[in-house]
């Protein structure tokens, strides 16, 4: 049974206005418990809208969203539950940063568990060492921060609540390739450590590549394609149509292929055109 689950989800925003909106429509999805997802699609597709319903901020119009097999709907305190246990960080997350220190600012999603002071602190500690932020910045204001620490600030938040999901939208969005990096990498380990599912939105078609299992992709409020990143790239055309394009390795061996260069083996990371061009060495005797 999949951890999180949508079924004929709709949402019309303005609906019965002049200013009706169609945002998804009838989509199914699925999420399993310990994959890492990666949903692409272009501004507008309806990437926002899906994960705002996936933890209960926005209600369908019609259909169901389903964690652990029960509607995330069926009462009031359901709906409070499923918030903690399906974490949802949003693109730039440092501007939601309020608290006086960075320690105040983690614990506060804890502390609105219910939870004891005892296991405030574990989780508080335990997320903050997950993104990788020192101890001694736990009494400083997030505001003192850099950019990138303020971000692993904003994720610890989420997860010192411990979710089963966690979905995080552009997480890397304006940061430097060594920030980048490192947000990723503490996913990464929060996936691995924890058996979480991840659902990482991005338009970076290099990083869902590199990082997630399955794609899905978003168009027009609909999911034309799904699977994992060797298949969703088998359709190049199709995603440079919706302006998304496919990896930089997989452009640059479609090239070398239409250049005569027989290599047959899906490339879309780097370690992968590294294996491809040693395997096509090997085969020509040159190694």
């Amino acid at each position: 049974m999949p951890i999180l689950e949508t079924r004929k989800l709709t949402h019309i925003y303005s609906q019965g206005t002049p200013f009706e909106h169609l945002a998804l429509d009838q989509v199914d999805l699925s999420v399993e418990q310990g994959e890492y997802l990666a949903i692409i699609g272009r501004t507008g597709s309806g990437k926002s809208t899906m994960i705002q319903h996936l933890n209960g901020l926005l209600k369908p119009t019609s259909g169901e969203v389903l964690f652990e097999g029960e509607d995330l709907w069926s009462t009031k305190e359901r709906t409070r539950q499923v918030r903690f246990q399906v974490g949802l960080v949003f693109q730039y997350p440092e501007y939601q940063l309020f608290e006086e220190t960075v320690y105040k600012d983690i614990s506060f999603g804890p502390k609105n568990m219910g939870l004891d002071e005892d296991e405030i602190d574990r989780r508080v500690r335990r997320s903050a060492q997950f993104v990788g932020l020192d101890a001694e910045l736990l009494d400083k204001s997030p505001f003192e921060l850099s950019g990138g620490q303020k971000r692993r600030v904003a994720i610890a938040g989420v997860i010192a609540m411990e979710p089963k999901v966690l979905i995080l939208d552009e997480p890397t969005a304006g940061l430097d390739p060594a920030g980048s990096a490192q947000i990723l990498e503490n996913i990464r380990t929060y996936h691995k450590e924890q058996n979480a599912s991840i659902i990482l939105v991005s338009h970076s078609m290099d990083e869902v590549a590199r990082e997630a299992q399955r794609l899905v992709v978003f168009r027009d409020g609909t999911t034309p394609f799904s699977g994992a990143p060797a298949e969703v790239f088998t359709h190049g055309e199709e995603l440079e149509a919706m302006g998304l394009g496919v990896p930089a390795m997989t452009r640059l061996f479609t090239r070398l292929r239409a250049m005569g260069v027989d290599i047959s083996t899906p490339v879309y990371t780097v370690p992968q055109a590294r294996e491809a061009i040693l395997a096509a060495l090997r085969e020509k005797g040159a190694m």
